[in-house]
């Protein structure tokens, strides 16, 4: 969804960075009561969870919105947004939230692909830019949420400063419905499982989409970067679950495209997904959730599950070339397999948490093919990754190991794409926190063509984030 270009993006960068600054700098403040002790009559904050011991040490927004995932630290482990109400209704509610993030980055890139020259041979295309260590540019996230009757919220997501766009844009916008606003029987027994969803929204496939950095948005990633073949994209549709016992299923349709069209007609089609799970918890301290998850478009001008991220990565100038800029190639390291016409692809998350340990699995496939390509290409991802929270939970250390492999289009073979993080992180308060991980990604069997044929990089990136 197009916005506007506003100054205040540039401020929003500023005040950032400012913001960032103080969190690395911070040490633990005085301990407060919990929030939910000092509650106004007709605002009930959530309830602190495994994170008590952080919310001690700082306020957070009470909730006024119903059936809403926090911004803040109580919305980490959180997955769709949840159907118990979370606060009653009290009349209509205006609820407004940001997020900022900043990373420092100390990466090394290298690789051995032959000269390639343009025309006129002005540069080695294959040549990569030279990168050192330094501030990125910080990234900014603009909440609204609005109680318009009982269950029925309306939410908006606005990016302020992001690496892919100077200006400010609004990601997404949608309905959500958990009640039904005419009191009638059949419809308010109905409306105990169902939730609709409509709108221009992030769609619901697969879980890794809600433990990712979303543009400012960084407090629900316990690393920096996301995953390697990064699904995520919003799309104009809706989506209908039903939810009871800790059992879900979904069934959606979307345009298909990150944007709605209705020119060349005969060239688009709708998209379809599905998601089917459960989420339980097996006693105080375990809690087991599975889902698995299909979306399918039969043709499409510009599909991009696997491309819709407008923020663009966290690893700035990553095996980019001399004259690339970090606008333009705002996807340094990550993978687009390019199946912009025609695409099906699964995806099962196995998710466990036992005491302060979690497991979280990625299991993916995927298939389709370019508008000039006349056969389907294949994609895998794997991505394992295990979290030890200690400390009262305030603080984490997390591993995670991701690898893809598939066919580029005009490729002869499959390509390999493997990274490795390793991290920590420390929630200075419910709405700061500070993180690091190192990372090393490779790239094996690109041709020596390619400015990635042996590529590689490696190193630290720190990471503030502020959030509310």
């Amino acid at each position: 969804m197009r916005g506007l270009r506003l100054p205040g993006a540039q401020k929003a960068t500023r005040f950032a960075s400012l913001a960032v600054l103080a969190v690395l700098l911070a040490g633990p403040v005085a301990a407060q009561e919990p929030v939910a002790e000092v509650a106004a009559p007709d605002t009930v904050a959530a309830s602190p969870g495994p994170f008590a011991e952080v919310l001690k040490r700082g306020g957070v927004q009470p909730i006024q919105v119903q059936h809403v995932r926090p911004h803040d630290v109580r919305g980490i482990n959180m997955f769709e947004s949840p159907k118990e109400e979370g606060v009653p209704y009290t009349g209509f509610k205006l609820e407004w939230g940001a997020a900022f993030t900043q990373e420092y980055q100390a990466l090394k890139h290298e690789n051995t692909a032959d000269p390639r020259f343009g025309v006129p041979p002005a540069s080695d295309l294959n040549e990569l830019i030279r990168i050192g260590n330094g501030f990125n540019n910080a990234q900014a996230n603009l909440y609204l949420d609005a109680q318009l009757a009982r269950g029925i919220r309306v939410e908006m997501t606005s990016y302020l400063s992001s690496r892919h766009h100077s200006e400010t844009w609004v990601k997404d916008g949608y309905l959500l419905i958990d009640a039904s606003p005419y009191d009638v029987e059949v419809l308010n027994n109905l409306m105990k499982v169902l939730t609709l969803r409509v709108g221009h929204f992030e769609i619901n496939y697969g879980d890794a989409h809600f433990r990712r950095t979303d543009n400012g948005q960084a407090m629900f990633n316990p690393l920096v970067g996301n995953l390697i073949m990064d699904a995520f994209t919003t799309e104009i549709g809706g989506e209908a679950y039903l939810r009871a016992h800790g059992l879900m299923a979904m069934v959606g349709v979307t345009g298909g495209e990150v944007r709605g069209q209705v020119a060349q007609p005969q060239n688009r089609s709708s998209s379809y997904l599905g998601k089917v799970g459960f989420d339980r918890h097996m006693g105080e301290d375990t809690r087991v959730r599975l889902t698995g998850s299909v979306y399918t478009t039969a043709k499409s001008i510009n599909n991009t599950l696997y491309s819709g991220s407008r923020a663009g990565s966290r690893y700035f100038d990553v095996l980019e070339n001399t004259i690339s800029t970090e606008a333009a190639q705002a996807w340094s390291g990550d993978i687009q397999p390019g199946l912009r016409s025609k695409i099906t692809a699964m995806v099962f998350n196995p998710f466990i948490q036992f005491h302060g340990l979690e497991l979280f699995g990625n299991i993916e496939q995927a298939k389709g093919r370019a508008a000039t390509e006349t056969s389907d290409r294949k994609w895998t991802q794997n991505a394992g990754e295990a979290l030890y929270r200690f400390a009262g939970n305030q603080l984490y250390a997390v591993g995670r190991y991701n690898v893809v492999k598939g066919r580029l289009q005009g490729f002869a073979a499959d390509v390999t794409v493997d990274r490795v993080q390793i991290g920590g992180g420390w929630f200075i308060t419910p709405n700061l926190m500070a993180k690091a991980e190192y990372v090393k990604q490779q790239y094996k069997d690109f041709p020596s063509t390619d400015i990635r044929n042996g590529g590689e990089f490696s190193g630290m990136m720190v990471e503030g984030v502020v959030t509310f």
